[in-house]
């Protein structure tokens, strides 16, 4: 495919990292890129305060050969990392049976390569934005611990390892005292390990603070970007999208790129396209260092909790948890809870926890894992969404494919099982 003329006028929508990744790769690709967002500023929802990691060697679904017999175990814990609530919810039925689905070997092994692919290309293209900008958001590249508690967990990493070697990702299994060399605060720690999965290619970071800055490059740059202005629709025209109206103006561009991860279903079911995302409940603390020694260096996965323990510059993120429970937000202090034990029992005396702040973000998750990246049966509609507990991880891949799929360019690694269509059928 040949690449079309340039420049050409692009609608984003959306401006957390995704959408804010997305305008910048379009702008420095010759574009005139407007973004539009119904918030006062970037990455104000579910880039405002993620686990902090880029862990491209930790991209993996959650549809697993064993995640059914491990829902139930985990609904029963006294933490539990996973919350269902009962509920009627045709859209979370459908979801969690496609997602029951995936939950083969075989199709564990297809999912995770594909996310390994795109997660290790936005790494590296992370890099470069990282080199050509010199951006700054308390970013780390020490890599990451998944930190194993029973001997079970660690044998089930054999799975992750056998794909990370296809894959050609660097990785180290350490016993416990290998564990305490990569972070010497476990040493303050009276929780028992068996060992864990140590991913030196992954980084960490402030994911708000990168978004935040990258939109202020964009803006420098060129970009447009129209803060507190909702979209109400967008009207098509045969196979083409024709406007996006607003509850402001009605917008036109030539391409138009949806961005707006667990929104996007809502938008696009006028479209007749139908995205299977579904929002997933996450929950963070932020928490002011007090002691040096007892904290992280980089991040340390909780297996046991699904928890991420991220060093922030002189914070401490924890994150994780997984709840469904629809378009819900409200903060819940049993979920809080989770948290600080995670953190305490690991990096007891670390952080502050008693003024951390405590937030909320939907994930948007698809049943299979990976982001839908590419287009429709509208031919200048592009998706980018759906990343769930990956959106920073994989935005500049992302966001370097829909620059190349929207200008006609080849991607530069394999895309055409990243898009919609797997779904069909």
């Amino acid at each position: 495919m040949s690449a079309r003329a340039f420049p050409m006028r692009v609608l984003v929508l959306g401006a957390g990292v995704i959408g804010t990744t997305t305008a910048w790769y379009l702008n420095q690709a010759g574009h005139e890129v407007t973004v539009v967002d119904r918030l006062s500023g970037p990455a104000l929802e579910t880039s405002y305060a993620n686990a902090g990691q880029v862990s491209p060697g930790y991209s993996a679904p959650w549809a697993a050969p064993n995640i059914p017999t491990k829902a139930i175990k985990w609904l029963l814990m006294n933490h539990p990392p996973l919350i269902l609530h009962a509920k009627l919810d045709p859209a979370m039925i459908r979801w969690t049976l496609q997602m029951l689905r995936n939950c083969t070997p075989a199709r564990y092994a297809v999912n995770k390569g594909r996310m390994v692919r795109l997660a290790e290309y936005a790494r590296d293209e992370l890099d470069h934005l990282r080199q050509k900008t010199g951006i700054q958001y308390d970013g780390r590249q020490q890599g990451t611990l998944q930190l194993f508690r029973t001997e079970k967990q660690l044998k089930d990493a054999h799975k992750d390892v056998e794909v990370l070697k296809s894959e050609g990702v660097p990785f180290e299994l350490l016993d416990p005292e290998g564990c305490r060399r990569a972070e010497p605060g476990l040493a303050f720690s009276d929780v028992s390990y068996v060992g864990a999965l140590r991913l030196p290619g992954d980084e960490t970071g402030d994911c708000r603070i990168f978004t935040q800055t990258l939109a202020k490059m964009a803006e420098d740059a060129g970009v447009k970007f129209r803060w507190n202005e909702s979209v109400l629709s967008v009207q098509r025209n045969g196979d083409a999208i024709e406007s996006v109206v607003t509850d402001k103006e009605t917008l036109t561009a030539d391409a138009y790129v949806m961005a707006l991860g667990s929104w996007s279903p809502q938008l696009a079911k006028a479209l007749d396209l139908n995205l299977p995302i579904y929002p997933v409940k996450g929950y963070s603390i932020t928490a002011n260092i007090v002691d040096e020694a007892r904290a992280p260096v980089s991040t340390v996965m909780d297996e046991s909790y699904k928890v991420a323990i991220t060093r922030l510059g002189n914070r401490i993120r924890v994150g994780g948890m997984a709840e469904l429970n629809g378009y819900n937000k409200d903060l819940s202090e049993r979920r809080r809870g989770t948290l600080n034990y995670s953190v305490g029992s690991l990096f007891p005396g670390a952080g502050d926890l008693e003024t951390a702040e405590f937030w909320t973000g939907l994930r948007p998750n698809t049943p299979d894992g990976t982001p839908i990246v590419g287009g429709t049966k509208y031919k200048n509609l592009w998706l980018n969404t759906g990343h769930g507990t990956l959106g920073w991880t994989m935005s500049c891949g992302s966001a370097a494919v829909i620059r190349d799929l929207v200008t006609g360019a080849q991607p530069a690694i394999e895309t055409h099982d990243l898009g919609l269509s797997r779904y069909a059928g």
